[in-house]
């Protein structure tokens, strides 16, 4: 592939009524077409979900019932969205959830469409092998690498900030797509757990009945790839009978 200021790129963001993939529903959706020097075209609309928000989602993305209401269908907007978005490479945070919904509501609608064979950049995993800024989310990102960010977490403003981190995150680290996609290509081994009740603890300080159920869940490559590696790390020391056992460290005199 050739140098990366000649690729373009789609940077995608949604907001959701909620995050079951069966029952929830798109409210908003944002896609930029961009190179590393100009933004090309920029698509973003509030959908009519046809469905309540959840307080959950309201509370993030303060995005009302009413602000909805008149707003379009998912219907109306998919062609205009899969025209923008074509068969270049999406980029955005997290992103696989995104898509995963795109293409949850094109099925539904017996829709044809590719976003599932596209090429997937996500900017979370691109900033935990960078490593360097305190988290791995958008907002801390975005003070990392002094970007001004908006905290009302509305898709195109989110979209916006995602571009910046993104060309920061591969600034003079890469010379082609190519080697993008080879580094993502590889699962990364976290130091902490980024979600659940464990949030921010160390996997080696996770119970192991935790640690068992979460392999099995829907997580992404490097959260299933880091607990996998703990629970092998435990089995080959012995540990998980000690991991079982709440007062395995209590001496008996």
């Amino acid at each position: 592939m050739g140098q990366l200021k000649n690729e373009v790129f789609i940077c995608l963001d949604c907001e959701m009524t909620g995050l079951d993939l069966e029952n929830d529903r798109i409210i908003e959706v944002a896609a930029v077409r961009f190179t590393i020097d100009e933004i090309l075209e920029t698509f973003s609309t509030l959908v009519n979900p046809e469905c309540p928000i959840s307080n959950e989602a309201l509370e993030i993305h303060k995005i009302s019932q009413e602000m909805v209401a008149n707003a379009p269908k998912i219907e109306e907007i998919l062609p205009t969205l899969f025209k923008i978005m074509e068969r270049y490479p999406i980029v955005g945070h997290g992103v696989e959830f995104d898509i995963k919904m795109i293409k949850k509501a094109a099925e539904r609608l017996k829709f044809n469409t590719i976003i599932g064979n596209s090429i997937v950049i996500d900017t979370l995993r691109l900033a935990r092998h960078y490593g360097d800024s305190p988290s791995n989310s958008l907002e801390t990102l975005a003070r990392h690498f002094n970007v001004s960010f908006d905290e009302s977490h509305r898709a195109l403003a989110d979209v916006q900030v995602n571009i910046e981190v993104f060309k920061l995150l591969i600034h003079n680290r890469f010379s082609n797509l190519d080697q993008i996609l080879k580094l993502l290509s590889f699962p990364i081994k976290m130091k902490t757990m980024p979600l659940g009740k464990h949030k921010g603890r160390l996997f080696n300080e996770i119970p192991l009945q935790y640690l068992q159920w979460a392999a099995n869940m829907d997580f992404d490559q490097d959260l299933l790839y880091s607990i996998r590696t703990e629970l092998k790390r435990r089995k080959k020391g012995g540990g998980f009978g000690e991991a079982a056992n709440p007062f395995s460290d209590l001496k008996v005199d």
